[in-house]
């Protein structure tokens, strides 16, 4: 596919507001300026910003415990964004959520869901909303390799799948849950090929490659804004941070950081 100069400036520039807002937010973190936690995504910016790029305005979308890449990239404002986190009345939800609770409707994303694996559900439940009552709209449910593990992953995804529902499930497979690498919790290679238990479509791309992760979104959504049902978009990526800001990464081989950071996609 062709793309733009403009468009291709765009992408940069939305992937690059991202990783200043995180660098920014973390040493805010330090200081004690952010309350609570922290749980950045240093290194994931493609995958956010290419999936919502594919979406429409009226599109919505579910968030994780990690969820600051995706709401900047589906169009909350970076004041009532930045005033959520500090914990001001200005913020996205009046400042009563905080890092892992950002979100707001009006731009299409729903206030995000620190359970591990609860958007899921969340996002199968809009988009049946939207089959029943013909609006068109597309939800995509964004996870982590880590909630792939959880039980309503499968019960959400099948629901979707039975139904034919317009919705997506993108698994950012950052490698870690936590400090859990993602071969430990399953005995695939490839996330994307438990589609098949549920006879729908499944594919695992290059989340770091940022165009790559858009011609997949929007061929996904294509195919469930026309009722032909859900997909599984399973992400490659890395986190080149911690679980969370006080995470000292001792799990990780130095050797996979440094690949990873080599690799990583605003670079």
């Amino acid at each position: 596919m062709n793309h733009s100069s403009a468009d291709l400036l765009d992408i940069y520039r939305r992937m690059m507001l991202i990783r200043k807002v995180e660098e920014r937010l973390g040493q805010l973190f330090l200081e004690g300026i952010i309350p609570g936690t922290l749980h950045q995504s240093l290194g994931q910016e493609a995958v956010a910003v290419g999936v919502c790029r594919a979406l429409r305005e009226g599109d919505i979308i579910t968030s994780t415990h990690r969820p600051h890449a995706h709401a900047l990239a589906k169009g909350v404002s970076l004041p009532s964004f930045i005033g959520e986190l500090l914990g001001k009345g200005s913020g996205c939800c009046k400042g009563r959520g905080g890092s892992m609770h950002v979100g707001d409707m009006t731009k299409g994303m729903v206030p995000s869901i620190a359970i591990v694996g609860g958007g899921m559900p969340i996002a199968t439940g809009l988009a049946l909303a939207s089959k029943l009552r013909k609006e068109g709209r597309v939800a995509v449910a964004f996870t982590g390799d880590g909630g792939v593990a959880e039980g309503i992953f499968h019960e959400a995804v099948n629901m979707g799948a039975i139904w034919d529902l317009p919705v997506l499930y993108v698994i950012e497979n950052n490698r870690y849950a936590a400090s859990t690498h993602y071969s430990r919790n399953t005995r695939l290679e490839r996330l994307s090929d438990m589609s098949a238990a549920y006879g729908i479509p499944g594919i695992t791309i290059d989340g770091n490659n940022v165009l790559e992760v858009f011609e997949a979104a929007r061929d996904a959504v294509r195919r469930a804004r026309a009722g032909q049902g859900p997909t599984i978009i399973e992400a490659m990526t890395y986190r080149i941070t911690g679980h969370n800001r006080r995470d000292p990464c001792n799990y990780m081989p130095e050797d996979e950081r440094q690949q990873a950071a080599d690799q990583e996609p605003v670079q």
